[in-house]
């Protein structure tokens, strides 16, 4: 069985190889770029970071090893296995890159725009990334550090914003976190909505964590459970421990309305969620604020409440929030609360939870017997000590 498996590990990394190879060859051709054959090269998109390394050094922004002039793999010329290297990991969207701000060495990602398709992101970034909203508590909105133009590309710009992670990873341990995760992501599009910014596009992927404050090891921004330089996993803290602070991404197809125009109409812009119900019937222009109540409240039913990915100990889990996240996901969209409706209606669920419910812990469906017991024994652990510390139940900051 073992000689089978390292078959099989053999052949897949041999197909990538050729793929590696394939892509190098047409970059070469295209690009210009030396030609090489050799596992985890640089692929053809990868070559466009690697033509603004020298720039983007000389604007304060470091990319990483792989991408400088004349970089040598690491597993060249060694016994290293080329997947197991830092030098080796690609991005996982071709558009974002990680880099290093140079002034302080704080991480960063870069992002690639085109601004005649995207023309509203760079304004709405810079509207909640200057004073005074930038200072403002409830601003759960991505910072825009800096926006670097392309040379010689009028219509390309490179938007630098803090690094951040997918808000399910790590795991969240208790209740009372993902309590907090749902309290941030409401405070957060009532401050977008009270703004007059619609955003349009508010599901999953573009709910973001910055979790600086969890993490002891600088972590991988391409492989996220291994440590920076790769010499192991990144350890971390629980949420409730170190809170981390969630934060809403990607504005490039929202829009900003004058303040008197309460109910704007837009003709329907397909995003990443594709079952909002006023889409389904017809291309009518429609409010989009309503939408983003959709967005918002079908992100926690899928992830939290219809096809979850855990469920809370004991008989019951997240039930709690299944009548305000009906609402929320009504077909018409004129029966779904506002923003302040959805933040009221939380806070009053909030005096609801005892202690005891809020440090109940997250279990995942796919822990097995052993596994769950584990997770179990730690839990327990933890809560004790959370208890003697009268550490909040719901993260603190």
């Amino acid at each position: 069985m073992l000689s089978r498996r390292r078959q099989r590990q053999a052949e897949w990394e041999e197909r990538i190889a050729r793929e590696q190879a394939e892509f190098q060859e047409l970059a070469c051709q295209v690009f210009g770029l030396p030609l090489s054959t050799i596992p985890g090269a640089i692929g053809k998109v990868e070559s466009w970071w690697c033509q603004q390394y020298q720039w983007l050094k000389e604007t304060g922004y470091l990319l990483r090893p792989r991408y400088a002039p004349g970089w040598v793999p690491s597993w060249q010329d060694t016994k290293k296995r080329w997947v197991e290297c830092e030098d080796s990991q690609v991005p996982a969207r071709d558009h974002v890159l990680d880099a290093t701000r140079m002034a302080d060495g704080v991480f960063v990602t870069l992002k690639l725009i085109t601004k005649s398709r995207h023309p509203y992101e760079i304004e709405i970034g810079r509207l909640f990334s200057t004073e005074p909203l930038v200072s403002d508590l409830y601003n759960y909105s991505v910072p825009l550090y800096d926006v670097l133009d392309v040379p010689d590309d009028e219509d390309q710009a490179l938007l630098v914003m803090p690094l951040l992670r997918p808000f399910h990873r790590p795991r969240f341990d208790t209740c009372g976190e993902v309590v907090d995760f749902f309290r941030q992501l409401f405070l957060g599009l009532r401050f977008i909505h009270k703004q007059h910014v619609a955003h349009r596009d508010c599901m999953g992927p573009n709910v973001m964590m910055d979790a600086t404050p969890l993490y002891i090891d600088p972590y991988h921004p391409q492989d996220l459970d291994m440590r920076r330089d790769f010499s192991g996993k990144a350890r971390y803290f629980t949420r409730t421990e170190r809170p981390p602070r969630y934060f809403f991404i990607d504005f490039g197809i929202s829009r900003r309305y004058a303040a008197d125009n309460n109910a704007p109409l837009e003709y329907p812009i397909w995003g990443g969620d594709k079952t909002v119900p006023e889409f389904q019937k017809a291309d009518d222009a429609c409010n989009p604020f309503p939408t983003d109540i959709y967005y918002l409240g079908n992100m926690i039913r899928e992830n939290f409440l219809l096809h979850a990915f855990f469920v809370v100990q004991k008989k019951r889990g997240l039930e709690f929030m299944l009548p305000l996240v009906k609402d929320m996901v009504q077909d018409d969209p004129v029966k779904r609360p506002t923003m302040d409706e959805v933040v009221a209606r939380f806070n009053e669920i909030l005096k609801e939870l005892s202690s005891w419910k809020l440090r109940s812990r997250v279990i995942y469906k796919e822990d097995g017997n052993i596994e769950g017991l584990y997770h179990g024994v730690i839990h327990w652990t933890r809560r004790i000590s959370y208890i003697v510390r009268r550490v909040s139940a719901i993260p603190e900051r």
